[in-house]
């Protein structure tokens, strides 16, 4: 298949998974600088870039993060180490789902890698995903914890809150538009460090 059907092929599943979003000169320029063009990616590794996107339409590598509003496709530049630590991209799957005791919550985290939309983190990795998960849900519970509102409080609030922050990139418009709201950064930072300031 010529490249330029495979690339036209992966972006009609970005868009399956993403939605049709206008990517704005501001959203390209936060892209740029986070990510990498996968053609560059791969002419640095020696991988070809035409075999790189059909693992991807395979389900046997992630969808790039983004689409540039050039049709660069925006991919992090550790893309290819998750695959490395786990002996190749065939045995990829197996060794990302059992990071997780639970079949069904390995496979679903694994759908999820797969769909590129791990952009919440800057490093992508089962440790990093699961730890994001612990973070938030401290965080959206901390409110009802029995001390909530006193210094002691305040003060362990604002380590989970600056371990988010550490895990996370800023996110741009974009992103707000496929995800159909706000994102984590959003609510879990920003929000809580306004609505509960540092005492």
């Amino acid at each position: 298949m010529p490249e330029t059907d495979l690339k036209q092929q992966l972006a009609g599943r970005f868009r399956e998974v993403n939605g049709d979003h206008p990517m704005t000169e501001a959203d390209d320029v936060y892209v740029s600088a986070q990510f990498v063009d996968l053609e560059k990616l791969c002419a640095v590794h020696g991988r070809d870039a035409d075999a790189v996107r059909r693992l991807m339409l395979g389900r046997r590598l992630p969808l790039p993060g983004y689409l540039r509003s050039d049709g660069a496709e925006m991919v992090p530049s550790d893309l290819f180490a998750l695959a490395g630590e786990a002996g190749g991209v065939e045995l990829l799957e197996a060794w990302f789902t059992a990071h997780w005791a639970d079949p069904a919550t390995g496979k679903a985290e694994w759908n999820a890698y797969l769909s590129g939309q791990y952009v919440c983190l800057h490093s992508v990795t089962p440790a990093a995903i699961q730890h994001k998960a612990h973070v938030t849900a401290a965080i959206s519970a901390s409110e009802y914890e029995p001390d909530a509102g006193t210094a002691r409080w305040s003060e362990r609030l604002h380590v989970l809150v600056d371990e988010l922050d550490a895990l996370e990139p800023a996110f741009t418009a974009y992103d707000r538009l496929r995800f159909g709201g706000p994102t984590s950064r959003d609510t879990c930072i920003d929000a809580v460090r306004a609505r509960f300031p540092r005492s």
